[in-house]
């Protein structure tokens, strides 16, 4: 009888652990293939590339590399001296057409008002000269602007909140019109791209709630989907200048799949202050997808 016993809670033990790897495997199988979330995420933003839109020495540079601007600060500032001589060249130019002008349409009045002791030719002739350098007088006028807008622009503006990059221009460089000479990373443009395989975008929607947790951190932020990658390059046709993410698999246990970016979109209230958690743009990031808006919290 013991015998029996024995064997039977041998093999109910057996039943009983076979159950359990089996059930253990499954959820490794689903929490791994299945569950959406990746290890393969990035902090991304917005780059703003700062190109100067007139050319000249920079006289003036009123920021360091790293260090965090807002919109509207000067940056630097391009030989100023030179285009506000300009400036005022263009401002000379429009008064004297504009005296000039006047001085024909005196002449064009005079003219016409002597009536028959002017021919007729020389009363067109006054109205032509007048209408000439009413056009002369429109062409001072948007060189003067032109004028102003570039005298504006030797000082060159933040135009996004963040921290200068690759910043090395000193005083005494030329700057050409149109070329880059620093990036402003937008840091109120921040997002977290995850690369999920594509088996698990079937349950990722837009709307459902995330949790990102930086390498290196134990602060978890939270956020939403806002967007998912309406394509990607195809590897297999080889390079391509489509303009397509262009994401590597990375090996799994069956085929690799390949790898959707999906775009989450930090929500304002669980962002950490700066010193707690730095959002540097191309830090790693972990993301997981919840069921809905709200699960995450």
């Amino acid at each position: 009888m013991n015998t029996f016993m024995d064997t039977l809670r041998r093999i109910s033990l057996t039943v009983v652990l076979a159950v359990v790897a089996v059930l253990v495997a499954w959820r490794l199988w689903v929490y791994y293939m299945l569950d959406p979330w990746t290890r393969d995420g990035r902090v991304r933003a917005d780059v703003v590339e700062i190109a100067p839109d007139v050319s000249g020495l920079v006289t003036q540079v009123m920021v360091h590399d790293n260090q965090v601007v807002k919109v509207g600060d000067t940056l630097f500032v391009i030989d100023r001296a030179r285009y506000d001589q300009a400036f005022k060249e263009a401002e000379a130019s429009l008064l004297n057409m504009r005296s000039q002008l006047a001085q024909a349409e005196r002449e064009d009045r005079r003219n016409r008002g002597l009536s028959n002791l002017v021919s007729t030719e020389q009363r067109e002739q006054g109205g032509s000269r007048s209408d000439e350098l009413r056009a002369s007088v429109a062409a001072a006028e948007a060189a003067l602007e032109v004028a102003r807008i570039n005298l504006e622009r030797t000082e060159v503006k933040a135009s996004v909140n963040g921290p200068v990059t690759n910043f090395d221009l000193r005083p005494g460089a030329y700057a050409v019109a149109g070329h880059p000479v620093l990036a402003l990373v937008d840091e109120d443009s921040l997002y977290i791209d995850g690369y999920f395989e594509e088996n698990k975008i079937p349950r990722i929607h837009v709307g459902d709630g995330a949790r990102v947790r930086l390498l290196g951190e134990s602060v978890t932020l939270h956020g939403h989907v806002d967007s998912i990658a309406g394509g990607i390059d195809d590897r297999e046709r080889g390079a391509s200048s489509n303009l397509l993410a262009n994401i590597n698999p990375t090996f799994n246990w069956v085929r690799l799949p390949q790898r959707i970016p999906v775009r989450v979109k930090l929500d304002p209230s669980s962002t950490p202050a700066s010193d707690q958690v730095r959002l540097i743009m191309g830090r790693t990031a972990t993301v997981e997808v919840v069921a809905k808006t709200g699960a995450a919290s």
